[in-house]
């Protein structure tokens, strides 16, 4: 019990701080990969010194194990790299202490679903946990919408990522974003009804 202690209140910490960014207007840190990586990374840095602690040269293989990821190509996603350092950290942690390695897989997979978990949880009530983001290397099921009028039922939907007035041609055009096919698909249904729908796209995943 003792040692699960730390880990709680690191990820408490992790998520308390997270909240606290989204409160100030940062709404980088709502998007899954950030909120994610929030609560993965303080894990990880715990793992990576108790694992270390008091082994001069053990500290000085981390350091070069560690830096494998910088990869020359570009990383997606900042929860990519923290994958990449879990792996990493699970690697050395394993040969030193295998409970540390156990604890942090237990973490990381129990984080991954309480995030999913929590935000399928909110959908029920029109909420969500966390922004899809086109940023961050998600597949995503794309629709886009040109429309010759504003369009209420466009601008209220809860996956409406963007929207460009073309003044040129006088057209509004709509791009949403989403996680589950069937969605676009019971969206892409009902807006076909609406007459000032001028033309739609849909890419699936």
């Amino acid at each position: 019990m003792d040692e699960i202690k730390p880990l709680l209140l690191l990820i408490f910490s992790a998520l308390l701080i997270r909240q606290t960014l989204v409160y100030s207007g940062q709404g980088w840190a709502k998007s899954y990969s950030q909120t994610v990586s929030f609560l993965i990374l303080p894990v990880i840095a715990y793992v990576i010194t108790i694992t270390i602690s008091g082994n001069l040269a053990l500290s000085l293989g981390m350091i070069g194990a560690l830096s494998i990821v910088r990869f020359r190509h570009p990383v997606k996603s900042a929860l990519e790299l923290i994958i990449y350092f879990d792996l990493i950290t699970l690697g050395i942690a394993v040969s030193v202490r295998t409970k540390w390695a156990i604890q942090l897989v237990l973490c990381t997979i129990l984080i991954l679903i309480a995030v999913k978990v929590i935000n399928d949880l909110l959908k029920r009530s029109n909420k969500t946990f966390y922004n899809i983001s086109f940023n961050e290397g998600n597949e995503l099921n794309v629709l886009e919408v040109w429309s010759t009028e504003k369009n209420e039922i466009l601008e209220n939907n809860e996956n409406l990522k963007n929207f460009i007035k073309d003044q040129e041609n006088n057209e509004f055009v709509y791009r949403f974003a989403f996680q589950n096919k069937n969605h676009l698909t019971k969206f892409k249904n009902l807006i076909e009804k609406e007459k000032n729908i001028k033309k739609i796209e849909a890419q699936f995943v």
